[in-house]
């Protein structure tokens, strides 16, 4: 098994109350998100002993699960203190991501219907030692034949587990052999790519999608506080393919990530086919703002 860090190889995951070696880490055939995705999710990134953005990836998660009708959530102070367990169990500070998975719960039988389920919801915290997915310098992207859900079918906005539709544009990727997929909406416009909200520079102004069919990414919302603090124009608005060909630059924002230049979209060469500087200002000043923003960890490595 190919790993990205070897001490992932021996990491604890926590599972409904309880640290799993990863070796025995598991969850019942009859939880939700086995039966139908019915879960929701969290990306978390540690940065120097502290947790960006973690209340707001919290309560995004608690949004969701509520949107969902999901019962017996437990509280944000729960999940915070499952956090700090499987972080403090793995002796993880720094250069980790979190995938935080909540789901339905276990059900009585299989089948769809959330009437089965009356155990309450399941936890899951998997930290790892990860570095963003992409590099500092940048990808390239092709337009996915795969269209953005639209909140007239299934909201981006509920940060589900069924993550099909990202899936089908990611394999449009991984055929044409660039690293990442860009998703249109149902009016042709762009909405992100498969993991990634998208923002484009043109003459010193920032734009990004209206957060419509996308995902309104916590990244995404700390990119433009930073560009407001530093007066960088941002405007959201519709973007065509058109707009991003002939952008000065182009880049991609998420937990995962982090900040991402686009370097050539469609075969068509973006800006000068290099990080911009725009970009490479951003990527420093997200990088320090995540931190300093950040919660500290009840606790120190070491």
């Amino acid at each position: 098994m190919q790993l990205p860090d070897a001490r992932n190889a021996d990491i604890q995951v926590y599972i409904n109350g309880e640290l799993k070696p990863r070796s025995e880490a598991r969850i019942s055939v009859f939880d939700s998100s086995v039966q139908g995705g019915d879960a929701v999710w969290e990306g978390l990134r540690v940065y120097r002993g502290r947790i960006a953005a973690f209340t707001s990836h919290l309560q995004r998660l608690h949004d969701s699960a509520h949107a969902l009708a999901f019962q017996q959530v437990p509280s944000i102070e729960q999940v915070k203190e499952a956090v700090f367990a499987t972080l403090r169990a793995n002796g993880m500070d720094d250069g980790v991501h979190i995938r935080l998975t909540l789901t339905r719960g276990e059900k009585i039988t299989s089948g769809m219907n959330p009437k089965l389920n009356v155990h309450g919801c399941g936890l899951i915290v998997l930290a790892e030692w990860k570095p963003p997915v992409y590099g500092d310098e940048g990808i390239r992207i092709i337009t996915s034949a795969i269209r953005r859900n639209s909140p007239q079918h299934l909201d981006s906005k509920i940060h589900h587990n069924n993550l099909l539709n990202n899936i089908l544009a990611a394999i449009d990727a991984n055929v044409a052999g660039v690293d990442s997929a860009l998703m249109l909406d149902a009016a042709g416009f762009i909405s992100e790519t498969n993991d990634t909200n998208v923002f484009i520079v043109r003459d010193g102004i920032l734009y990004t999608p209206h957060a419509d069919s996308c995902l309104p990414g916590i990244t995404r919302r700390m990119i433009l506080e930073i560009a407001h603090r530093d007066d960088i124009p941002v405007i959201e608005k519709n973007l065509s393919l058109t707009e991003l060909y002939v952008a000065d630059e182009a880049f991609t924002t998420g937990t995962m990530g982090e900040l991402t230049p686009i370097l050539q979209a469609d075969g068509r060469t973006i800006g000068a086919g290099s990080c911009g500087p725009m970009t490479r200002q951003l990527q420093a000043r997200h990088r320090q703002f995540a931190w300093e923003t950040g919660e500290p960890l009840p606790f120190s490595v070491g």
